[in-house]
Order: C-alpha cells, then structure tokens, then sequence
C-alpha cells in the first residue's frame, strides 16, 4: 500500500513538473523573410519609401519588435507579374506571427502620365501600414509574400494623391 501511495506521489509530482517546463516561454527564434509583389495598374510608377518594419508575435498586447528591414524606395510597378523583392529577413522568436507592420518614410511619389505627384501616406511615418498574419511560424525559414494592391492603394481628389494601403497575405 505505501508503494503504491508512494508511486502515486511520485507520478504527480512529476506531472506537475513537466507541466511547469511546458508552460515555460521559449527563447528560441525562427527565420522570417518578408517580399512584396504588387497588382496591375494604370499607374506609371507608385514609388514607396519603406525605412523600416516590425512584427507583433504571440499576444496582441506584446510590444512591436524591430526586424532587419532595407530602407529602400520601391517602385510597385515593378512587382508585378510574379515578381517580388526581399524587404525584410531576420530572426524573431518562435510562436504565432499575429501582425507585420511598414514604416514609411517621406519620399513617396506617384507618377501618371509622366508626372511626378507627392504620395501622401497619413499616419504611415508614425504608426505604420499594419497587415493581420495570424500564422504559427515553424523552425525553418518562413517567408511571407504581401502583395500590395497599387491599384487599390491609391486615391486622386483634386490633383493630391492619398494611400490607403490594400494589403494581402498571398496564400501559400
């Protein structure tokens, strides 16, 4: 009877143990490589100034983390057709990948008809474009294509071009 008592005893503890090394958070990192692609318009050229980006992991109310991000101009036009650019690629911790956001600096032109018009991206420089991702990130590199809809993105009122961003995941 004690054996049994004492091996009762043993098997919950050990169940409590494990439990608490599960619960433990990981401070393993995955490889995340981000490309952007881009949807036909009409448009000559929509020039984007991306000096940065960042991405939520796990928990909506975890903090933003800073990825290794060119900063670069890209024309979206030349995104097209099956074409993308490596923006972003770095090492994050392991979970679920919730959002990625741009941060855009102030050197963003539209160009129709051979002309060259200021792009204005409101709230873009401070709080960044923010696309959802809700994807668990494996071990191996996970690489993230968001096709951004120029055709969509850009609104013309009186001369003054405005983004507002059309931003997708393209599915795997």
């Amino acid at each position: 009877m004690k054996t049994k008592l004492f091996l009762i005893a043993t098997i919950s503890i050990l169940s409590i143990f494990v439990s608490i090394i599960a619960c433990k958070k990981s401070n393993r990192t995955v490889p995340v490589q981000f490309v952007i692609t881009d949807k036909p318009t009409t448009l000559d050229e929509v020039n984007i100034h991306i000096t940065g980006m960042q991405v939520k992991i796990n928990d909506d109310n975890a903090g933003w983390i800073s990825i290794d991000a060119k900063d670069t101009t890209v024309n979206l036009l030349d995104l097209q057709n099956g074409i993308t650019e490596v923006i972003a690629q770095d090492e994050v911790p392991e979970g679920i990948l919730k959002e990625v956001r741009f941060i855009l600096g102030s050197d963003n032109t539209v160009v129709e008809s051979g002309a060259s018009h200021p792009l204005q991206t409101p709230s873009a420089e401070d709080s960044g474009l923010k696309i959802k991702i809700d994807k668990r990130l494996e071990e191996t590199l996970n690489t993230f294509e968001l096709d951004f809809d120029a055709a969509s993105s850009i609104k013309e009122e009186n001369g003054n071009y405005r983004l507002d961003p059309v931003i997708r995941l393209v599915p795997e």
